[in-house]
């Protein structure tokens, strides 16, 4: 199974935001799509950085609310692993696994065409298995 199955399945909408946005506004945007994390976007195509729910958390711990008001730019992962379409499924869930990865951009020529999850990845392999 390929990374483009999922993508076909659950979508290749990808929430972005600008890198000069506050932290707050991540948060906001986390929340409105119930989505776990946002990839850092100028153009909304190229990947500048991604932002999670734990990176935040941890942010918070460490800093406080003054966090809250920080550029994303400056707090946020810019190496950011991804992956292609072409992509065995497997291999990216192991990568991911050892990894600790949650999310995982799907770029093709560096730039973002989905994102998938380790959730979405455990959803197909618990349908494979007929698995509800």
């Amino acid at each position: 199974m390929q990374v483009s199955e999922v993508l076909e399945r659950k979508g290749k909408n990808v929430v972005t935001l600008r890198p000069d946005i506050a932290v707050q506004s991540a948060v906001a945007e986390l929340a409105k799509h119930n989505i776990g994390a946002v990839i850092l976007s100028g153009n909304g195509r190229r990947v500048e950085g991604i932002v999670t729910e734990r990176d935040i958390v941890r942010g918070l711990a460490k800093h406080g609310a003054a966090y809250l008001e920080k550029k994303l730019a400056d707090v946020t992962l810019h190496d950011v692993y991804s992956c292609k379409p072409s992509d065995d499924l497997y291999t990216v869930m192991v990568f991911m696994r050892r990894r600790r990865i949650r999310h995982m951009p799907v770029t093709v020529n560096g730039m973002l065409c989905g994102m998938i999850s380790i959730v979405d990845v455990l959803r197909e392999y618990l349908a494979k298995a007929n698995i509800k």
